[in-house]
């Protein structure tokens, strides 16, 4: 039995810290990371949260791809929605230039952020002009292989450089509709159970992915590694995600009540409905958390698990990785 273990990181900012220290964090993890035989490091991409650094996850990949030499660096993922999806292949071409085979461009379809930063982030775009997020998809695909079809409008732009070894498109989702797109595309689906623990949601979009690809999609969750049962409970407590579903169809997931009813409010809404969902949150000692690996490894057929460790410290958070590094099974490059 036999996986890889990959690492999601938000740069998170730690009490009495600062960006620079989490930043700085960021690079000393990902190098023991790769010393640890992890496959991937991911760098997440929120707006407006003041207890995180990675805002801006293109500028961390090519900082972390400058001081590591073989682990796969990418985004987890670039919020495409804020985006020209030609401006992002051609970061990532270049990228990809500057480091060949080891490139992963993750792509989120949330916004990252509450509405007021999300309106910063899109102050120019044209309304008008904006696809939705499949279109966004289908024409970053397009860009980052040999552009889009004759009769489209943007026909004939060219994303450049031409890197040696194409960076390997991810999709982050947890639908159906998710593994279905990222199956269109031939891009690698990853599954954020880290927002929701729903099996059955996470069984069919396995099953859908899989069926069209042949291939096993990669499982995020949240996932954090003590001495003891009772010192891993006493620093990760029950986790929440709070789902906010407004009258309009649009949903989101929020880390609290008050933030849903924030975002709320800045959308300028009133109808709304908020839903409790709990993460898929493994913890306890290296075995306990090796062992519920292994049961979802064996149930659903998942090679590879993308770990967000769901704490600020950074001495906790690299304790974690290294034991969750050294159980037996744990990392096959």
């Amino acid at each position: 039995m036999s996986y890889s273990l990959s690492i999601l990181d938000k740069s998170p900012i730690a009490d009495g810290t600062s960006a620079y220290d989490a930043l700085r964090f960021t690079v000393q993890l990902a190098q023991r990371a790769e010393a640890l035989g992890y496959k991937r490091y991911w760098i997440a991409e929120h707006h407006g949260a003041p207890g995180l650094a990675s805002s801006a996850p293109e500028i961390v990949v090519s900082h972390l791809l400058a001081h590591t030499s073989r682990i796969r660096i990418g985004s987890g993922g670039v919020m495409l929605q804020h985006y020209s999806p030609f401006k992002v292949a051609e970061s990532f071409r270049v990228l990809a230039s500057l480091a060949p085979g080891r490139v992963d461009l993750g792509v989120g379809k949330a916004p990252g952020g509450l509405p007021l930063t999300t309106r910063a982030l899109q102050w120019f775009h044209d309304k008008a002009k904006k696809p939705d997020f499949a279109h966004q998809l289908a024409e970053l695909d397009a860009f980052l292989k040999s552009g889009v079809a004759e009769d489209h409008p943007l026909a004939g732009a060219i994303a450049l450089p031409t890197p040696p070894q194409a960076p390997e498109g991810v999709l982050l989702g947890a639908s159906p509709e998710s593994a279905t797109l990222a199956a269109q595309h031939g891009w690698q689906f990853c599954y954020a159970s880290h927002f929701n623990r729903d099996e059955a949601n996470l069984e069919r979009s396995i099953d859908v992915y899989r069926n069209a690809t042949g291939r096993t999609p990669l499982l995020a969750l949240y996932a954090f590694a003590a001495g003891s049962r009772a010192e891993a409970e006493r620093q990760v407590p029950a986790l929440r995600i709070f789902k906010l579903q407004l009258a309009t169809g649009q949903s989101v997931n929020l880390p609290s009540p008050e933030a849903a009813a924030e975002f709320a409010r800045q959308t300028g809404v009133t109808d709304y409905r908020v839903d409790e969902l709990h993460p898929h949150l493994l913890t306890g000692t290296a075995d306990d958390v090796r062992q519920e690996l292994d049961a979802l490894h064996e149930r659903f057929g998942i090679e590879e698990f993308v770990i967000d460790t769901p704490v600020a410290d950074y001495t906790l958070r690299l304790a974690s990785i290294e034991a969750l590094a050294t159980t037996e099974h744990a990392v096959r490059v």
